[in-house]
């Protein structure tokens, strides 16, 4: 295993994910985290937000931990700075393939079981007002647009579809299907928790954002930059920076592309990995 020893690496980026990583089940950043964050800000470290959530549902968090950096949010797909208007970078997943995915969980055995959410203008459409959108409205603070269809919106390109179901089976049996039929240069799908599903742009990840603020924004390389993250939508990223940090409760994969595993984020994990790696003195 590569060494773990804060002297070995020159970080002068720090990414983090949300759920998960800085925020637990209470959907609030703790106060050991904030604190992390900001006093590495503080020291000359800037910190980006890299997350699956919309855009507007980041925002929160962007506010809280005091960010100078755009929000990369829909795993990449909508890279933005709050001070502008527009995105600094939006890829959409084409709507032939949005329209694809409509139809595949048509299917009589999945429709019964699966939420469908569709991405557009950073707004959230869904046909149907379920109990686990209601939970996602709830913890996300976005409110859905119920809609009769979802394929009358893609006169244009949404920019993320999610599949939401409680049977976690299902949604891992579909991802595999899914896979078998859409190449990684048509269709990135990954999962953020074991209930959703997402699909966006083939070019979409974590980890191509990460490495377009790094260079773009920065100038600095992926070797110079510390990401932390607790799922396979992390994965990409934690590959392929120079420190990639996995959450404790992360599934094996992604543990295994990390450096170092900190504890869960109910046990402040990610204050824990900043505080090895980015406040110990190096002197």
């Amino acid at each position: 295993m590569p060494s773990t020893a804060p002297n070995d690496y020159d970080i002068r980026l720090l990414v983090v994910d949300i759920d998960g990583t800085i925020a637990g089940a209470a959907n609030q950043v703790s106060d050991r985290v904030l604190q992390a964050l900001k006093q590495v800000q503080t020291n000359g470290i800037p910190v980006a937000l890299a997350t699956g959530r919309m855009y507007s549902s980041a925002l929160r968090f962007h506010k809280l931990v005091q960010s100078q950096l755009p929000v990369i949010s829909y795993q990449g797909a909508w890279i933005q700075d709050p001070r502008m208007d527009l995105p600094h970078q939006h890829t959409p997943l084409p709507a032939p393939l949005a329209q694809a995915l409509l139809q595949y969980f048509a299917q009589p055995h999945l429709q019964a079981e699966v939420s469908i959410h569709l991405y557009l203008d950073d707004q959230l459409y869904v046909q149907d007002m379920l109990a686990d959108t209601k939970d996602y409205i709830e913890r996300s603070g976005i409110p859905a647009i119920l809609v009769e269809d979802l394929s009358s919106l893609l006169e244009r390109s949404p920019t993320k579809l999610l599949a939401m179901s409680q049977n976690t089976d299902l949604i891992a049996d579909a991802l595999v299907d899914l896979k078998t039929r859409y190449s990684p240069d048509q269709m990135y799908l990954t999962t953020s928790v074991a209930t959703f599903l997402e699909a966006a742009h083939p070019a979409v990840n974590k980890g191509a954002a990460v490495q377009h603020v790094a260079a773009s924004i920065l100038g600095i390389t992926p070797a110079q930059v510390m990401a932390i993250g607790d799922n396979c939508n992390d994965l990409e990223m934690l590959q392929s920076v120079g420190l990639g940090i996995a959450m404790g409760d992360a599934p094996d994969i992604v543990k295994a592309a990390a450096k170092w595993v900190a504890p869960d984020v109910e046990a402040d994990g990610a204050a824990v990995a900043i505080e090895k790696f980015l406040l110990t003195d190096k002197d």
